[in-house]
């Protein structure tokens, strides 16, 4: 049996999120515009976020178990980046790149459902599992989102229009989601500890999230040595991105996966 009403759920989010972006767009011409744009985006969240509760509750587990779980609470997450962006720096682009994003990983969830499973292997069975998951795909939701800043400033560098706001951006950014990642290492070290008595067995998720927080803390470390130096810290940044996307889902389908303990995440 799959997700239970996910499709309804699914096509008012995507309804409201597709009026909301086109308000979005009258915004450049009519600035009033982004008021309403701004209520649509947030009920089509709210439809979203009431969506995990009701699966959570119908699993009687939180959904963090498979791959298309996973990319629930990326979608949920996006927005809420978004929302706190824009009413921080105004960026409107940014707000619609969010939702956009969001519905992305919406529309791959309905084209690949997934069945449900009540059931938890043992491992998941411990307390670090929701704070571990959570704060790891939040982190993975933000620097997502300086990643795509960090795309549009090359652009913006080719054409010569690159503004400081922007790389003070991305920065901010990548100070959040490292954070979180870092956060996200340490529960993961406390749950492999509890459930197979090693803080660190170098298994190949592990390495790839080691590789990946030391991406973004080069990435730190060079905008604090060079900090004039948008161009190169701006790549490192993309870079940085791509050994994310490897550690998220694709060390899955690497061969030294199949004697991993993160199986589960398939």
């Amino acid at each position: 049996m799959n997700w239970i009403n996910f499709e309804y759920y699914f096509g008012f989010v995507l309804l409201f999120w597709l009026l909301g972006i086109i308000a979005l767009i009258i915004s450049y011409k009519k600035n009033s515009a982004i008021h309403i744009a701004n209520i649509l985006f947030f009920i089509g969240w709210g439809i979203l976020i009431s969506f995990v509760v009701k699966l959570w509750i119908q699993l009687d587990r939180p959904p963090m178990r498979t791959l298309g779980e996973t990319r629930l609470w990326y979608s949920a997450f996006i927005p809420l980046i978004g929302f706190i962006t824009f009413f921080r720096w105004r960026y409107k682009w940014f707000l619609a790149y969010s939702i956009c994003m969001s519905a992305l990983f919406l529309v791959i969830n309905y084209l690949n459902p997934e069945a449900q499973s009540k059931t938890l292997m043992p491992a998941l069975q411990s307390v670090w599992f929701i704070p571990h998951v959570l704060v790891y795909l939040f982190a993975y939701a933000v620097l997502s989102a300086s990643c795509i800043v960090a795309m549009k400033g090359v652009y913006d560098l080719r054409k010569k229009l690159l503004k400081t706001s922007t790389i003070a951006l991305a920065d901010n950014l990548v100070y959040i989601g490292f954070s979180f990642l870092t956060l996200g290492l340490l529960f993961g070290a406390l749950w492999a500890k509890e459930a197979w008595g090693h803080y660190w067995t170098w298994d190949p998720k592990e390495v790839w999230a080691f590789l990946t927080w030391m991406g973004y803390l080069i990435y730190i470390h060079y905008r604090y040595f060079h900090p004039n130096k948008s161009k190169q810290a701006l790549y490192i940044l993309s870079v940085a991105f791509i050994i994310l996307l490897v550690c998220w889902f694709g060390v899955n389908y690497l061969p030294v996966a199949n004697n991993s303990v993160h199986t589960y995440t398939q």
